[in-house]
């Protein structure tokens, strides 16, 4: 239950910040957020389902609210905070502006911080090897033959770092480093181990001992994921002493479905396999325990009895040409179902796969044990861990698929999306896929059951005026004893923005559609300081440029063109400076793009953002409904574009005095069924439809 000292410090805290912040103004819908977020973390509704759905629109201050309501609570009843975050923009935005306001005005004592997972620090003993000494250690642990500027950046690197100008974060650099060269010297879990003493003192194992003193975490979606598929309280505290707000809660089932998936090659598996095994030879050579010979007998058998039966499912594809000849160079087998033949495969992979795995997780229980007590040199048992770690998640990964290809689809639940696609370039490969369809009985069991308690919270949760799409896709429902909350904004929509369906001759399924837009689009800019146009697809928007960019005369900023930031930055200095700024930009500008004030005040939306099921998991997805009887346009087609729809124009109006029109350049609105439905999950702008 919530206690009246906790109730008090909230109203106390709230008053405070009131008073610190300049223009601050109360909103009933904030602190009715603050109470329901508190009453539900506290089991004031339900002791054993602490969790919260919260929709708060544009101008509610949620990032305060969900603050203000966990923080005070957390600390009285001895439970951490974790906020997920989708977008890095929004984790900055917590971590240098939003807690620390909130640690300075509340009167609290507590401390928080960034969790980033051990790709984003570096490793020392890596860095140590590649830049190499004496010893010849140099040139094993290199990729690809590194040149004279590679090794002195790494150098560098080094001494920045022990001279105290960077501490080992990837994101602390002033200078950017390369992907692949980052990729070589990033801490990674098999390498990496506290017990061996030159990784003591390492940035990653130093970042954890802070993790374990902070009140407040502040992670990423997948970290989040990453956390959770080890059982939870491995990267984060335990779930049970964890109180999760995950902020931008729309983009859950995505990060939820992608971090469940898993793909290999076959020739690529075939090729780092080979290297396996000189690695399991290298490990029996150098190891003086007579323990290590059976399990690198065995390793090897069941590595040879892999690239046989890899080899053979190679040979399949091989078969099926005929078959791969689509636009995707794609095979994707519906319901889930795969060949006889290729399920006798999978299951055959699925158990060398494992086995193989065991054999090697055997050999490094022995390896780690020859490092502790001593038995082989530093720089020796490096380059093994090093390299025995990236072979370990690779064979990882290898069983995760083929567990996944074969493993029996649940009859009371959807099916696995399973797939190959043919890899055409240097060399002809085959990538096999499988995701699963649907993950909330996944989010079920890792969370949901699990956590002290949950808030998920965005301004776009609800889809056709309702929570039923986000429940179902995340595995809550309306009557588990989840808690919903939908939060208008507070601006007024009526009399700051006009929505305008403009008569048009086409339709998006019309030839002639591109044609018409452009003229469309021409004439919505005319006399307009600050558009911006959003497109269904690159394809269309820059067929549109080249019809309008040469009768007009503003310089277009097109996404794809210039960097996002560059976009932002150019199309701010030219209204700064009072001249004409046009954006051009496709669905991913349709979310965190702030714009307030004079910098947008023409919206177009070029066309309505229906996804055409194009990914094997979409289409896979769509056929399981389908089977069940459902109509997947009305199922997921409409409530997605919906939620997409209230994303695109809630740019125009980010502040309370803003103001402006926005366009949408697509009939269907007006003339389908479903078009109404999607116009009155909009927010109430003043309507003018011709």
């Amino acid at each position: 239950m919530l206690t009246a000292n906790v109730k008090t410090q909230i109203r106390t805290i709230y008053k405070d910040i009131a008073s610190a912040l300049p223009n601050f103004r109360s909103r009933r819908e904030q602190n009715y957020i603050v109470a329901e977020i508190s009453k539900t973390l506290a089991g004031e509704y339900d002791k054993h389902r602490r969790i919260i759905v919260v929709e708060a629109g544009t101008g509610i201050g949620k990032s305060l609210a969900y603050i203000l309501g966990s923080i005070p609570l957390g600390l009285a009843s001895k439970k951490k905070i974790c906020i997920a975050t989708a977008t890095v923009a929004l984790q900055e935005q917590l971590l240098n502006k939003d807690l620390p306001f909130f640690l300075q005005h509340s009167g609290l004592d507590f401390s928080f911080g960034l969790v980033k997972g051990r790709q984003r620090y570096v490793c020392l003993a890596k860095l140590d090897m590649l830049i190499g000494g004496d010893d010849g250690t140099q040139m094993a642990m290199w990729q690809t033959k590194p040149d004279t500027s590679q090794v002195e950046e790494l150098q560098q690197l080094k001494k920045d770092f022990h001279e105290g100008r960077w501490n080992g974060e990837r994101d602390t650099l002033t200078t950017p480093i390369a992907d692949h060269l980052w990729q070589q010297i990033a801490c990674d879990k098999h390498s990496c181990h506290r017990q061996l003493a030159s990784h003591r003192q390492c940035p990653f194992h130093k970042a954890r001992e802070d993790i374990d003193n902070w009140d407040v975490l502040i992670a990423n979606h997948s970290l989040l994921f990453a956390d959770l598929e080890l059982g939870g309280g491995v990267i984060l505290p335990e779930p049970e002493d964890l109180y999760y707000i995950i902020d931008e809660a729309h983009h859950l089932p995505i990060v939820a479905r992608d971090f469940s998936s898993a793909q290999s090659t076959l020739h690529g598996a075939i090729d780092w396999l080979e290297k396996i095994n000189k690695t399991s030879a290298k490990l029996q050579n150098q190891l003086k325990s007579t323990h290590i010979i059976a399990p690198s007998q065995a390793m090897q058998d069941h590595v040879g009895d892999l690239t046989t039966q890899l080899n053979q499912v190679a040979q399949y594809c091989d078969s099926q040409q005929s078959r791969f000849d689509n636009p995707e160079n794609r095979i994707r087998f519906e319901h889930g179902k795969l060949p006889e033949v290729l399920l006798r495969s999978a299951e055959n992979l699925a158990t060398s796969s494992n086995q193989a795995l065991k054999q090697f997780n055997k050999m490094l229980v022995l390896l780690n044990e020859a490092i502790k007590d001593g038995e082989l040199p530093k720089h020796q048992s490096e380059q093994l861990l090093s390299e025995t770690g990236f072979m370990l998640q690779r064979l990882e990964n290898l069983t995760k698929l083929w567990k996944m290809m074969a493993k029996e689809d649940n009859s009371k639940g959807a099916p696995m999306a399973r797939w190959v696609e043919q890899l055409t370039g240097k060399q002809s490969d085959y990538l096999f896929s499988a995701s699963p369809i649907e993950v909330g009985f996944m989010l079920e069991n890792l969370l949901w059951e699990k956590a002290a308690g949950v808030v998920l919270c965005s301004a776009t949760l609800r889809a056709l005026n309702n929570f039923n799409h986000f429940t179902h896709q995340v595995g809550l429902s309306i009557n588990d004893g989840s808690r919903y909350l939908a939060m208008d904004s507070p601006f007024d929509f009526e009399q700051n923005a006009t929505l305008f369906i403009p008569k048009m001759r086409t339709e998006p399924t019309d030839d002639r559609y591109t044609d018409e837009l452009a003229e469309q689009i021409l004439m919505h800019i005319e006399g307009e300081q600050a558009t911006l146009v959003l497109f269904a697809s690159y394809w269309q928007m820059e067929k549109v440029a080249d019809i309008v960019r040469p009768k007009v005369d503003s310089q277009i900023l097109i996404q794809g063109e210039l960097s996002r930031q560059e976009i932002l930055q150019q199309h701010k200095q030219k209204i700064d400076a009072d001249k004409v700024s046009i954006v051009f930009g496709t669905g991913s500008f349709s979310e965190g793009l702030d714009l307030p004030g004079d910098y947008l005040t023409n919206l177009i939306i070029t066309k309505l953002p229906f996804a055409v099921p194009t990914s094997p998991v979409e289409q896979a997805h769509a056929e399981y409904i389908k089977i069940k009887g459902g109509n997947p346009f009305l199922q997921l087609t409409i409530p997605d574009a919906s939620r997409k729809l209230i994303q695109s124009c809630g740019r125009l109006l980010r502040k309370e005095q803003d103001y402006g029109r926005i366009t949408i350049l697509d009939r269907r609105l007006v003339t389908k069924r479903y078009g109404k439905s999607l116009l009155d999950g909009l927010p109430p702008f003043r309507r003018v439809i011709e």
